[in-house]
């Protein structure tokens, strides 16, 4: 312990607040919350024996700082944007964005419809979920489809619309239309009512439905529909082996087991609805908290933040907070931490996953170290950087024939993506194929943000500037820096492909870094994916350039209407095959918009090439 920690010590208030532990570099390497910042902070620097991986982050610590606020509350909203915005290496840290999917159903729409959906929103609508480890939510959806025939499309059906003409699943038996009225809503509502009574657990009517329709399909001759059945009462199968025996189906259940060797930990989640487990998903995490229950309520304050919370929650260690959990999320959530009967043959399946988890991945997660912390740390000795490059950020040109110029900005944060902070330039001012002036206009237009700390993913200053290229892009890109003012702030290398060079200002000859070695592994990661964020980009606008020219230059087709086109006939040139009555069976598409379609290509033929 140093002078500087044991003096804040001395001076810590016993008021709630937040805590962040830094290196020796001055990075984020902790972030915690506590009701009395003094006991919870002056426990890390306490000679009293710790789990090895809290001693682990302790060694590192060279600095804290805390906030104050007003309740434990407070605390707990503010710790989590801390851990958001720094991503601590000894925080946990749960994905976001790839959430898993629900199966969704608005009963507010009159002609309610399926659906999947990552999303959950307080809309009213019902959710079923969530679906993983194994189980396919949209192969659930087109089995409700087939045995119960719901609509999927995205069309706005009223009490009183009406469409001109079923679409094609009706044709194939797999939807009422109510788009045309052939089904009233008190008969539709009744088969929407058979479909949540199968996603609450009742199987047996859906299954009976769809034996006697592969039974009428076979004996019709029609084998391959048949065969599509069979597969759907396989989902069906697979859905009953995970019943658990003599638990209600009206219970939902989330189990979390907590395993740890010390210096890796894992813990696995089973989710239990309508009866049935629906997944058992591992998850490794490093976490700096000196009790393995507040470890688990670290972790799970994660991984609600965008699910729906079950009736109970069985854990294998108690955790102190349960009050601030629901109040944090406005649930009346039951804890179980010693259960008995199936909620402990659950807990005790959900610790055998864990432990089995860990021994197989602990190897994994010192590879995932040595990638990432462990590069960063040779990155900084081997260049001798300024600073550990914990925000790294690399810019790249796509062009062709300096036609649709863009520039792509990737960062990786503790060397892994930060996609959240990933951005594109369109190169504005350059005229032709000028890759210096390309990039020298993206950095400028990056660092000017940064100065005028403008924009979430501008304000955090990198700790290092990647170049794709040789010396001469690198000695272009420096002028900007000098310009605003952070030479001295940030490095900035470039790294040639031909032999990945790494090249330096004020450096006649380039650095070769070990081939192979985990600190060049990093440097090719991040230029790699700069070069593939910065074509898919350009990409994506030259598609864009292409179909507005065909679809969007006919009078009174705007992008709504294009892409519900390209949904139907996937491509223009599929489109301007199309006669006027296929057309209009497009939704939004009426007769005069198809007319109107048929005769521009008409006048206006595109050119098929023919394969050879």
């Amino acid at each position: 312990m140093n002078e500087q920690i044991r003096d804040k010590l001395k001076n810590l208030t016993t008021k709630p607040g937040v805590y962040v532990m830094k290196d020796a570099d001055d990075i984020v390497i902790y972030v915690g919350k506590a009701k009395n910042l003094k006991n919870r902070v002056s426990q890390y620097f306490h000679s009293s024996p710790k789990p090895s991986k809290v001693q682990a982050m302790v060694n590192n610590i060279h600095s804290f700082d805390y906030f104050i606020t007003l309740s434990e509350m407070d605390a707990l909203a503010l710790e989590s944007n801390l851990i958001k915005k720094y991503q601590p290496f000894y925080n946990i840290l749960l994905k976001d964005g790839k959430q898993f999917p629900y199966i969704k159903i608005n009963m507010k729409e009159p002609f309610p419809k399926v659906e999947v959906t990552r999303k959950v929103k307080k809309d009213g609508a019902k959710y079923f979920g969530p679906y993983f480890a194994g189980l396919d939510a949209r192969e659930i959806v087109k089995t409700i489809t087939m045995a119960f025939k719901l609509r999927t499309c995205n069309l706005k059906i009223t009490e009183t619309s009406i469409a001109k003409r079923e679409c094609l699943n009706y044709s194939l038996g797999l939807c009422y239309a109510p788009c045309t009225k052939r089904i009233t809503k008190d008969e539709y509502l009744k088969e929407v009512n058979k479909v949540i009574s199968f996603l609450n657990g009742n199987d047996e009517q859906i299954e009976q439905i769809l034996k006697e329709k592969m039974i009428l399909a076979s004996n019709s001759e029609n084998f391959e529909n048949a065969i599509v059945i069979r597969d759907r009462l396989k989902m069906i199968s697979l859905l009953k082996d995970r019943v658990v025996a003599n638990l209600p189906k009206d219970v939902s259940k989330d189990i979390f087991a907590y395993e740890s060797d010390g210096l890796s930990s894992v813990i696995t989640n089973i989710v239990v609805r309508g009866g049935k487990i629906l997944g058992i998903k591992s998850f490794s995490c490093q976490d700096g908290e000196l009790e393995e229950g507040q470890t688990l309520f670290n972790f799970i304050m994660q991984y609600y933040q965008n699910l729906i919370l079950p009736n109970e929650i069985i854990l294998s260690h108690h955790i102190e907070d349960e009050e601030l959990f629901k109040k944090y999320f406005n649930k009346n959530v039951t804890f179980i931490s010693n259960p008995h009967g199936i909620n402990k043959n659950l807990l005790d399946m959900a610790k055998t996953n864990a432990r089995e988890y860990l021994e197989k991945h602990i190897a994994k997660e010192k590879i995932r170290y040595n990638n990432t912390l462990g590069a960063i740390k040779q990155l900084k000795e081997k260049l001798g950087l300024k600073e550990a490059p914990m925000r790294i950020e690399c810019y790249d040109i796509s062009n062709i024939s300096g036609s649709n110029k863009v520039c792509s900005m990737v960062v990786f944060k503790n060397g892994e993506p930060s996609k959240k902070d990933y951005r594109k330039f369109k190169i504005k001012t350059v005229k032709g194929s000028n890759d210096f002036a390309s990039l020298k206009e993206a950095l400028s237009r990056r660092l000017k943000r940064l100065s005028e700390q403008n924009g979430e993913s501008f304000k955090e200053k990198p700790n290092l500037i990647i170049i794709d290229g040789g010396k001469g892009q690198l000695s272009s890109c420096y002028e900007v820096l000098c310009e605003y003012g952070y030479e001295n702030q940030i490095d900035m290398i470039s790294l040639a492909k031909r032999i990945e060079e790494v090249f330096f200002l004020n450096h006649s000859t380039p650095v070769l870094l070990k081939a192979g070695s985990s600190e060049l592994k990093l440097l090719q990661r991040v230029r790699d994916e700069a070069h593939r964020f910065a074509i898919t980009y350009h990409r994506a606008l030259r598609t864009k350039k292409q179909t507005r020219s065909i679809l969007e230059e006919i009078e009174g087709i705007g992008p709504k209407k294009r892409d519900a086109l390209l949904k139907a006939f996937g491509t223009s040139e599929e489109v301007a095959k199309a006669d006027v009555d296929l057309l209009s069976t497009v939704p939004g598409i009426d007769n005069a918009a198809a007319r109107r379609i048929y005769n521009y290509f008409q006048t206006h033929p595109i050119t098929f090439e023919m394969e050879e």
